[in-house]
């Protein structure tokens, strides 16, 4: 009988120790913990509709959102990456084992190629050394390369060495957001006028160089000698090596690839390639100014070599004289003229010096001296 009461007391007090436990506070789970871009990440960016969103993401997150969006793509900037963070973005992006390995290494010839759904396009970067004077070991042009891996909702872009950096290219494409909105394609054009343009500013500065260049070696007082010559045609030959194969992938994405830019890029494509034939050009004419100066500068040594003969010719023909004299009567026979005469050494002294004044002026007439 006592039972019954304490049961009903429970039934009771039930309903509010219920009304309580959901009154407690729960456990939430942690905090995602924010995972940062590796060392060799530059910048990471989400673009929506051609603008740019607020923050720097991790490149997986960032991929992931984009996949996910309309009219959205990553961009992600690489600069020197290790071995781990590229295989790692490789995973990410869906990058083969080729490509991955191809972005480690540097010295790539510009191409433009197809491998599965991301199309690879590779420039070469220059930019132009300052110095003072040109020297037999003066760095002149500095060369690396840059890779961009184009996909669906990406755009990935490894450069290799100091030379090219893609800052610049990032803020003038992102003030042009109806360029923008055209996806990864219109990345990969900002990246292609952004190395011509350099080509075309690196072209000046060796035009001022093969001026002065040209100016020392026509002077009366030259400085510049062969080794100098060689080594601004080392650095040009480089350069070269830079600019004349970027016209085969650029003129492919300025015509009608069927898996290439979009329609509304190709005129920007075609402009680009206008602008890289002019450095074509420009550095052709270089090198052919080049090969004149080097040729020039060469005939000017064969001269010097022939006057510098002449006058050694025209010495040794004065010391001659003196030593045919001198050995004449220097045999010393007993019935030879005027060996006993009083005057004899003096006028042997006289005749000596006479004799190299005559062949000195006709020598300096002739001018051999």
């Amino acid at each position: 009988m006592d039972q019954q009461p304490g049961r009903a007391r429970w039934r009771g007090r039930l309903p509010a120790l219920l009304r309580r436990a959901l009154r407690q506070p729960t456990h939430s789970a942690p905090p995602a913990v924010r995972r940062a871009n590796p060392d060799a990440v530059v910048d990471c960016a989400i673009y929506v509709d051609g603008q740019r969103q607020p923050g720097r993401p991790h490149y997986a997150d960032a991929y992931a959102r984009s996949r996910r969006g309309r009219r959205t793509f990553v961009w992600l900037g690489l600069h020197d990456p290790a071995p781990a963070v590229m295989a790692a973005v490789g995973r990410t992006f869906g990058l083969d084992e080729f490509s991955v390995t191809q972005a480690l290494t540097d010295g790539h010839r510009p191409t433009l190629q197809r491998h599965g759904d991301v199309t690879l396009l590779v420039l070469r970067t220059a930019g132009y050394v300052e110095h003072t004077e040109l020297t037999d070991t003066s760095e002149v042009i500095d060369t690396g390369d840059v890779m961009v891996f184009l996909g669906d909702r990406f755009v990935v872009t490894v450069r290799h060495g100091a030379a090219g950096a893609l800052a610049a290219v990032r803020e003038d494409i992102q003030r042009r957001r109806a360029v923008l909105a055209e996806g990864p394609w219109a990345v990969a054009y900002a990246v292609c006028a952004r190395m011509v343009e350099l080509y075309l500013e690196v072209a000046g500065h060796v035009e001022t160089d093969l001026e002065r260049l040209e100016e020392t070696v026509f002077a009366r007082e030259r400085s510049a000698d062969i080794p100098q010559i060689y080594q601004l045609k080392r650095e040009i030959v480089e350069f070269k090596r830079a600019v004349l194969p970027a016209q085969a992938p650029l003129r492919a994405l300025a015509g009608q690839p069927a898996d290439g830019p979009p329609a509304a890029l190709r005129r920007w494509f075609a402009d680009v390639e206008s602008d890289l034939t002019r450095a074509v050009d420009r550095v052709s004419t270089y090198d052919d100014l080049l090969n004149s100066i080097l040729q020039s500068r060469l005939a000017q040594l064969a001269v010097e070599q022939n006057n510098d003969m002449r006058k050694i010719a025209a010495w040794a023909a004065i010391a001659a004289t003196q030593t045919a004299v001198a050995g004449i009567y220097g045999m010393n026979f007993t019935h030879m003229p005027e060996l006993h005469w009083r005057y004899g050494y003096g006028g042997a002294l006289l005749l000596m010096a006479t004799t190299a004044l005559v062949l000195h002026r006709l020598f300096r007439r002739s001018g051999w001296l």
